[in-house]
């Protein structure tokens, strides 16, 4: 791969993807986003990653998206190319995906950050969509899910002036988990991971289905795809190991299954 890193065993059960572009600051090119497409596809079939880490540096998570690849573009062509294709099969990954964010993302950069479950950011993390700078808009998700992380007013401020969040304001309006020093954003990252990765990966994938099945539907349907899940984990082994090791005040040990 020419434009990420994957660490398939980072830590036990936890897998780490770097985004690799340094002197593009991680512009997200076409070439990127089907690596890590391929990449988040192998990682969810690997029995052995329970969370899967993404990262870019300290300098930037994702600066936004190439434009030198689309600025000579028609619509037609954006249609035909279809890159959005490849961010709906990111967004359709069943393991819990943790970003850990420093620096700027921007554009497509603050997209994929909120496509992941959790954001831990780093004290000079920048969020934002600025694509109003130049003529265009948010495309891959940035004006529904940063309506959703954080309100209409404060979501429309940000399309339409293209403003900045700093990490501490993305804490406050409650867009990332976390904000620690710059030296420690992948390690509270990875320690988040650890955490998730000791339950049991048949619920914990269960439970992350229903959480964003809460932001597709009005609360009746909502409620009955909680319920449908919640049962189906009664069909894991991992349900009978961990009710059975609170029973004996002993720790579970799961085997996903």
């Amino acid at each position: 791969m020419n434009f990420i890193k994957v660490t398939q065993r980072y830590e036990p059960h936890i897998a780490l993807i770097e985004l690799n572009r340094p002197k593009e600051l991680n512009a997200l090119n076409l070439e990127l986003m089907g690596e890590l497409r391929d990449a988040l596809k192998q990682l969810d079939n690997d029995e052995d990653v329970r969370v899967i880490l993404l990262t870019g540096n300290e300098k930037a998570f994702a600066a936004g998206a190439d434009i030198k690849q689309m600025a000579d573009k028609s619509a037609v062509d954006m249609l035909v190319i279809d890159q959005f294709s490849t961010w709906d099969q990111i967004r359709k990954t069943k393991k819990p995906l943790i970003a850990a964010v420093s620096g700027f993302a921007l554009g497509g950069g603050c997209e994929l950050a909120m496509t992941c479950d959790m954001i831990i950011a780093s004290e000079t993390a920048k969020f934002g969509q600025p694509e109003i700078k130049i003529g265009v808009m948010p495309g891959a998700g940035g004006t529904q899910r940063l309506t959703k992380a954080i309100g209409k007013a404060k979501a429309m401020e940000l399309v339409l002036t293209g403003r900045f969040l700093s990490a501490e304001e993305a804490l406050a309006y409650k867009l990332v988990n976390k904000v620690v020093p710059v030296e420690m954003y992948l390690y509270e990252a990875a320690q988040l991971a650890r955490e998730i990765a000791q339950m049991s990966p048949i619920a914990a994938q269960l439970a992350k289905e229903s959480v964003n099945r809460s932001f597709e539907t009005h609360l009746d349907e909502g409620l009955h795809f909680e319920r449908k899940n919640f049962y189906l984990a009664f069909a894991s082994e991992d349900q009978a190991e961990g009710m059975q090791a609170f029973i004996e005040k002993r720790k579970p040990v799961y085997k996903g299954k």
